[in-house]
């Protein structure tokens, strides 16, 4: 069965996404489900089936897994009807969540909250039902309205993300609010992200650590990770690696990919624990085997590079496309410069220039200052200098001091714009709040050549 169906389960079962599974670790612990199981005990079929399914402290067992299922099913188990459906490839079953679907329904009907909380999710999520926000947002909220506080949460990712509603961050905080009051570790985490960018509520990065704090003790890992880049960048608590490291080791250990990227990342810059290359490559690793995209990325980066593994430039290759494959724009800007230098690869300007072009509307902004470079340059495109103006100003925008001091020497010099002392200055100042050397010494002779 796909991970992505475990989650599923771990859904149905009442879970928080964000926690791992607890699985039996001895044999008197699997005993004791298997007589739970013999004795009726649905829920006890149901986690002794996914750990036949998955391998987990017994031998892997589709077979063994879909009959412990059934026998849920059997016995009006929602959850093992719905598992039950999913097991396909494997000669068994086939994809028909009705029986799942009415009894759910059903238990929603009859003030079984958790049930409409199921029923938002399969409206949501295109696969046991066809899609549709709307009929989605229905379910949470009779969810959210009967005490359920993953309805109360996920009502609040509708309301985030204007699925189904028009799209309100005040109401999404409430929500989270809701939530995270009723123990519901993601809404503490969302809030505190909500309050980390100012969405919904003023910006205030201790009210973000608080709630990524009580988010991170309450099993959400993501909550874990985003403390301990607070932690290491000093938003709302002071600076510190060392912490930092703790919190990302935490969350990998638990498998949040995510944190072993970030914890990857401290071993390969030396920040919180000794510099260590190889260490930092078999994290990103881990990160890129448990599907996250920046770790295939900065994997990628490793062997380009030749740090911690021996340069391989085909293998940066196929990392950097995983990872762009995965939603990571700056796996397509990598490739892009591999093309823009001939690394691995047949120089190709042209090429590169599309890859940037990619990159940049994927949102990366270090793709949008080397395109806006190829057009101030005409190297795989036509020289323009407005095009190459637009793009340093994403490229700045999206926190890229090059960019912002590329579009000061625009302005400087008056080309793909009107000439203008002011603007430049207010773009080499912004790269220096950047901390980029460069953009304070820039700023800081033309300032003094004003006077």
């Amino acid at each position: 069965m796909a991970r992505r169906y475990v989650l599923l389960a771990l859904l149905l079962m009442g879970g928080v996404l964000v926690t791992n599974p607890v699985w039996a670790e001895s044999s008197s612990e699997i005993q004791e489900l298997t007589s739970g199981c013999g004795k009726g005990n649905a829920l006890s079929c149901v986690k002794l089936g996914l750990m036949y399914d998955l391998g987990q402290g017994v031998k892997e067992d589709s077979f063994q897994s879909f009959d412990l299922f059934r026998k849920a099913c059997d016995g009006g188990d929602a959850t093992g009807c719905a598992l039950l459906s999913l097991m396909d490839g494997k000669g068994h079953g086939v994809q028909d969540y009705s029986k799942a679907v009415d009894l759910y329904r059903k238990g929603c009907d009859e003030g079984y909250m958790s049930g409409c909380s199921t029923l938002g999710f399969w409206y949501a999520a295109d696969g046991a039902l066809t899609q549709d926000f709307s009929q989605s947002v229905s379910y949470y909220r009779r969810a959210c309205d009967g005490g359920d506080t993953h309805g109360c949460f996920w009502l609040g990712v509708r309301y985030a993300n204007g699925q189904g509603v028009t799209q309100d961050y005040f109401q999404a905080v409430n929500l989270y609010r809701k939530a995270c009051d009723g123990e519901d570790a993601r809404g503490c985490f969302n809030l505190g992200v909500m309050y980390l960018h100012g969405e919904g509520v003023k910006q205030d990065h201790f009210q973000a650590v608080d709630y990524a704090r009580k988010a991170c003790d309450g099993g959400a890992l993501d909550g874990c990770a985003i403390l301990g880049v607070m932690y290491a960048q000093g938003q709302g608590v002071k600076q510190d690696h060392f912490q930092a490291v703790d919190l990302f080791r935490k969350a990998c250990d638990r498998w949040n990919a995510k944190s072993c990227t970030l914890l990857g990342y401290a071993y390969w810059q030396g920040q919180g624990v000794k510099q260590n290359y190889s260490q930092a490559v078999d994290l990103f690793r881990k990160a890129c085997d448990r599907e996250d995209a920046t770790g295939c990325a900065t994997l990628g980066l490793m062997y380009q590079k030749g740090q911690g593994v021996k340069q391989n430039y085909s293998q940066a290759v196929d990392l950097f496309r995983k990872a762009w494959d995965g939603g990571d724009a700056s796996g397509c800007f990598n490739i892009g410069l591999m093309y823009d230098k001939g690394q691995g690869v047949k120089q190709d300007f042209f090429q590169a220039a599309d890859l940037f072009r990619k990159a940049c509307d994927g949102g990366d902004a270090f793709g949008c200052f080397n395109l806006g470079q190829m057009y101030a340059q005409g190297e795989g495109v036509k020289q323009d200098d407005f095009q190459a103006v637009d793009l340093f100003r994403k490229a700045c925008d999206g926190g890229e001091s090059t960019g912002c001091i590329n579009l000061g020497v625009k302005y400087k010099l008056g080309q793909g714009v009107k000439q203008s002392d002011t603007d430049a200055l207010t773009y080499f100042g912004k790269a220096c709040d950047l901390r980029d050397e460069k953009g304070c010494e820039y700023y800081a002779k033309l300032k003094q050549k004003r006077r």
